[in-house]
């Protein structure tokens, strides 16, 4: 299929739209479709996805920003594939919104968008390049432009996506692993290393060996099990590595159990060895496990930059990772792939995104990183006032002035241990908030830059300007409750990284075009970004 460009829809003498009446035409001009027709529809960049296409002369392709646009629809009102097309054909405020009013037969079949995505999926496996990614970022951009938001402010929140995965026990995980792998070799002419096993099979089995057992015979039950993966496991030995079904029953088994005196049996707490980045289901093997809040959450984490206005918001980037992934190491990634900024822009999270570190490459980038909250425990406002040297590792003054005996720095801990003269200390009306530990001649005071930054900065989030930054970032809370409860994020019926990322980026250009069309209509409130954002003129 070759590629070819859908960048001239011209009307033609049977289109649709001259059969409406002036009453239908007036509703279709208020309507969303207007807006995604003359705004959102002609900036799809199609070049950017030539490459999944052949370059020779062949059947051409299906118009791609066709395609880009019936996906974003189609999280817009929560359609599945199949009424994507139907409504197509059927729908005009549809056809006009992708510029297909004057096509005899509509372009898009059952086939053309699952196709398009397997494509993507293929392309990023093959080439680590996300093409739908860099589209729909580039749309969030160019919409921005559209409600004069220049990201001169920007915040950011993240959320959990569940994956599409039952919960397992483990017995059930270890059970489903041995099933596959013994399914696999079954189908493949393989049953000489099977024999025994055949019952894994039968599609009853499961239900027969994990429900159907008295409480009294689970652990039978399990060593049954551990004894049948350990057969397996010799019969198999060195010949099936590049099979998926034994990666994963190899992998299974290295983290859920372990061999003590020569039998294998399950890990426990006393291993040492058991962490979040475990297999969770075979189904979705790069889901991984975080507890949150109280509860627990398996599968993914998507961190969300939104830039603000005065005229409203835009969720200008996105990133999928598994969901043991920390906020401050999002930020960090998202600072690491940012091109510096031409002018300064402010970038507002919550204490989850601080560190030295993410501060630091903030400023490489131009950005300056204000987080209204901070993790971990408060220090004693008075180590504001310590005075270092450039590097943090001599204390020049203590918040009385007074100038330390002598100052050892501890690389490991990268605390200085400052001494004073004990009549410098004793008297001092700071002693007891310097936490100052008097001995015999002298008094000792340990202190870090670190620990003299986060003082700082505790006074200063107690300023006005860090309790109006405060109400700018609150507004990012909504996006994760619109993605959940708008736009079913944590429904994806699709299981992988990189097939969640590409449906959570179909949710945040459907969210953006919301953004825009309630732009249009006048319909926002936005008073509290109007105060730190002025308008340009």
């Amino acid at each position: 299929m070759s590629f070819r460009k859908n960048d001239a829809q011209q009307i033609t003498f049977s289109d649709s739209l001259f059969g409406l009446t002036e009453r239908e035409k007036k509703a279709l001009e208020k309507s969303w479709a207007k807006v995604f027709a003359d705004e959102v529809f002609p900036t799809i960049d199609e070049e950017r996805f030539s490459v999944l296409y052949s370059n020779k002369d062949s059947r051409p392709n299906t118009p791609v920003n066709i395609i880009v646009g019936a996906l974003v629809l189609k999280e817009l009102f929560g359609l599945s594939d199949d009424d994507m097309v139907e409504t197509l054909m059927f729908d005009q405020r549809f056809q006009y919104a992708l510029h297909t009013t004057s096509y005899e037969e509509q372009p898009l079949s059952d086939k053309s968008l699952s196709r398009f995505r397997i494509r993507c999926y293929d392309y990023e496996c093959i080439h680590g390049v996300d093409l739908y990614h860099g589209c729909v970022k580039d749309l969030a951009e160019k919409t921005a432009k559209m409600m004069k938001i220049d990201g001169r402010i920007r915040r950011m929140d993240s959320m959990m996506l569940e994956a599409n995965i039952r919960k397992l026990s483990r017995m059930e995980l270890i059970y489903t692993c041995i099933a596959k792998l013994v399914r696999w070799l079954e189908k493949n002419g393989h049953k000489d290393l099977i024999e025994g096993m055949e019952h894994y099979c039968d599609p009853n089995d499961f239900n027969q060996v994990i429900y159907h057992s008295a409480g009294a015979e689970v652990d039978t039950r399990m060593e049954t099990l551990l004894s049948d993966a350990e057969k397996l496991l010799q019969s198999c030995q060195g010949k099936f590595e590049d099979i998926t079904e034994y990666q994963l029953f190899i992998r299974c088994l290295s983290e859920q159990t372990v061999v003590d005196n020569g039998k294998r049996r399950l890990k426990s707490k006393q291993d040492n060895d058991m962490n979040s980045d475990m297999l969770q289901n075979p189904s979705d093997p790069e889901a991984t496990f975080r507890k949150k809040a109280g509860k627990e959450h398996r599968g993914y984490v998507v961190n969300l930059e939104e830039s603000v206005g005065p005229n409203g918001s835009v969720v200008t980037d996105y990133a999928v990772e598994q969901n043991n992934t920390s906020d401050s190491t999002l930020l960090k990634k998202h600072l690491t792939q940012m091109e510096k900024q031409d002018e300064k822009v402010t970038m507002i999270a919550d204490g989850a995104y601080c560190g030295t570190d993410n501060k630091e490459l903030a400023e490489e980038k131009n950005v300056e990183l204000i987080t209204t909250d901070l993790t971990g425990k408060d220090v004693d406002p008075i180590f504001a006032d310590f005075e270092f040297n450039e590097d943090g590792t001599r204390v020049i003054a203590c918040p009385d002035g007074k100038q330390p005996k002598g100052c050892t720095y501890i690389k490991q801990s990268g605390m200085c241990r400052v001494s004073f003269y004990l009549d410098q200390c004793q008297n001092c009306q700071h002693r007891d908030e310097c936490q100052a530990k008097l001995h015999k001649r002298t008094a000792i005071v340990m202190v870090s830059q670190k620990k003299r930054d986060r003082a700082k900065l505790q006074k200063e989030m107690k300023s006005e300007k860090y309790k109006l930054y405060g109400k700018i970032r609150n507004g990012v809370e909504t996006i994760p409750s619109i993605l959940r409860n708008v736009y079913n994020a944590d429904r994806v019926r699709v299981r992988g990284k990189i097939r969640t990322k590409f449906f959570t980026g179909c949710k945040v250009a459907a969210l953006n075009f919301r953004k825009l069309f309630t732009f249009r209509k006048g319909l926002g409130r936005y008073a509290q970004n109007a105060l730190l954002v002025p308008q340009r003129a």
